[in-house]
């Protein structure tokens, strides 16, 4: 694992250590021209102590940030362990999560969609991983949170493999102006994805983002 550096340049342990050592060995090779120099400066002219000073404070800010350094990899590496271990907890609850996909299992996906305001006419498209169109239909109007219920058929009426399809909700009101329409989905978290650096949860064939959830509570008993 990288760790941080205070402008935001990522550090590889090994180069850590060795910078610290890389540190050690100039501040003793100081310590022993300092030492010489104030053994063999002119008693009647001795050597000026602010440059001193100088180059030890130099050392000791040196010295704190490659501690700061290490500090921020054990953070790092702490709050990734904790982040795992949260994500891994979610299994098998109920999420409601802020997306437009949904699996389709055993022929059933089932999603939500909010109204801020009465429509005079709402449409659904639903389509697959691929983008196409695979349905289309009329969705209800009311203000408020609407279910929509997908059995997972065509508009020909084929039944469609089981997999991750998504959902386009648009709706008008009696001006003609379009309604801001948000979009949820509901469903049991089946397991966590730890690719690409950062926990997800999985539902069914759905990857969906921490950012995503806007609940999580235990699944109902059958």
């Amino acid at each position: 694992m990288s760790a941080i550096t205070s402008i935001g340049q990522s550090v590889t342990p090994q180069a850590q250590a060795d910078a610290a050592n890389g540190l050690a060995d100039n501040f003793d090779t100081f310590l022993t021209l300092l030492t010489a120099q104030l053994q063999n400066q002119d008693p009647l002219s001795p050597l000026d102590s602010t440059e001193f000073v100088g180059q030890l404070v130099q050392f000791s800010s040196v010295e704190q940030q490659i501690a700061q350094n290490k500090n921020l990899e054990t953070l790092v590496s702490q709050s990734a362990v904790t982040s795992s271990t949260a994500a891994v907890s979610f299994i098998g609850k109920e999420a409601t999560l802020s997306t437009t996909s949904a699996p389709l299992q055993n022929g059933q996906a089932n999603w939500s969609y909010a109204l801020d305001r009465p429509a005079i006419t709402t449409n659904v498209v639903i389509s697959d991983s691929n983008g196409k169109v695979v349905f289309e239909a009329a969705g209800k109007t009311e203000t408020g949170l609407q279910q929509f219920n997908w059995d997972g058929k065509d508009n020909f009426g084929n039944q469609l493999t089981d997999g991750a399809y998504s959902i386009q909700v648009t709706s008008t009101d009696d001006t003609g102006q379009s309604i801001p329409v948000s979009t949820s989905v509901k469903g049991i978290v089946t397991g966590v994805d730890f690719a690409n650096g950062e926990p997800a949860l999985l539902l069914g064939d759905i990857r969906v983002s921490f950012t995503d959830i806007l609940s999580v509570r235990q699944a109902s008993a059958v």
